[in-house]
Protein backbone atom coordinates (compact mmCIF):
# COMPACT_ATOMS: atom_id res chain seq x y z
CA UNK A 1 0.00 0.00 0.00
CA UNK A 2 1.45 3.35 -1.02
CA UNK A 3 1.82 5.93 1.73
CA UNK A 4 0.76 9.49 1.12
CA UNK A 5 2.34 12.57 2.58
CA UNK A 6 0.64 13.75 5.74
CA UNK A 7 -1.42 16.90 5.38
CA UNK A 8 -1.27 19.48 8.13
CA UNK A 9 -4.21 19.02 10.46
CA UNK A 10 -6.93 21.64 10.27
CA UNK A 11 -9.10 22.76 13.15
CA UNK A 12 -12.29 20.72 13.20
CA UNK A 13 -14.64 23.59 13.93
CA UNK A 14 -17.84 23.10 15.85
CA UNK A 15 -21.48 22.40 15.13
CA UNK A 16 -22.61 23.94 18.40
CA UNK A 17 -20.26 26.91 18.86
CA UNK A 18 -20.69 29.40 16.01
CA UNK A 19 -17.43 31.26 16.76
CA UNK A 20 -15.43 28.03 16.33
CA UNK A 21 -16.89 27.16 12.92
CA UNK A 22 -14.69 27.15 9.85
CA UNK A 23 -16.08 29.37 7.08
CA UNK A 24 -16.38 27.49 3.81
CA UNK A 25 -18.71 28.52 1.02
CA UNK A 26 -20.46 26.79 -1.83
CA UNK A 27 -18.60 27.29 -5.11
CA UNK A 28 -21.92 27.45 -7.01
CA UNK A 29 -24.16 29.76 -4.95
CA UNK A 30 -21.80 31.15 -2.28
CA UNK A 31 -23.90 29.93 0.64
CA UNK A 32 -22.10 29.18 3.90
CA UNK A 33 -24.68 26.45 4.67
CA UNK A 34 -22.46 23.57 3.60
CA UNK A 35 -21.22 20.24 4.90
CA UNK A 36 -17.46 19.94 4.50
CA UNK A 37 -15.43 16.73 4.87
CA UNK A 38 -11.77 15.91 4.31
CA UNK A 39 -11.15 12.41 2.98
CA UNK A 40 -8.87 10.26 0.85
CA UNK A 41 -10.10 8.80 -2.43
CA UNK A 42 -9.40 5.15 -3.28
CA UNK A 43 -6.12 6.03 -5.03
CA UNK A 44 -4.92 7.93 -1.93
CA UNK A 45 -5.63 11.45 -3.20
CA UNK A 46 -6.54 13.71 -0.24
CA UNK A 47 -9.63 15.79 -1.09
CA UNK A 48 -12.00 18.20 0.55
CA UNK A 49 -15.67 17.45 -0.20
CA UNK A 50 -18.30 20.17 0.10
CA UNK A 51 -22.06 19.64 -0.20
CA UNK A 52 -24.33 22.69 -0.23
CA UNK A 53 -27.54 22.52 1.81
CA UNK A 54 -29.08 25.37 -0.21
CA UNK A 55 -28.52 24.42 -3.88
CA UNK A 56 -27.36 20.77 -3.44
CA UNK A 57 -24.12 21.43 -5.39
CA UNK A 58 -21.30 19.04 -4.54
CA UNK A 59 -17.60 19.64 -5.14
CA UNK A 60 -14.28 17.94 -4.47
CA UNK A 61 -10.98 19.79 -4.34
CA UNK A 62 -7.37 18.65 -4.10
CA UNK A 63 -4.73 21.14 -2.94
CA UNK A 64 -7.14 24.01 -3.63
CA UNK A 65 -8.02 22.90 -7.17
CA UNK A 66 -11.60 21.77 -7.82
CA UNK A 67 -11.87 18.31 -9.38
CA UNK A 68 -14.50 17.35 -11.96
CA UNK A 69 -16.85 14.45 -11.21
CA UNK A 70 -15.04 12.46 -13.95
CA UNK A 71 -11.69 13.03 -12.18
CA UNK A 72 -13.14 11.91 -8.85
CA UNK A 73 -14.66 8.76 -10.41
CA UNK A 74 -11.37 7.94 -12.16
CA UNK A 75 -9.48 8.28 -8.85
CA UNK A 76 -11.96 6.06 -7.00
CA UNK A 77 -11.98 3.11 -9.39
CA UNK A 78 -10.95 -0.12 -7.77
CA UNK A 79 -7.71 -1.42 -9.25
CA UNK A 80 -7.66 -5.20 -9.58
Amino acid sequence: MARTAARPSLPLGSLTQREARITVGCTACGSARVTSLSMHLTDGTPVDFISCRVCSHKSWSHEGVELTVSEVIARTRKVS
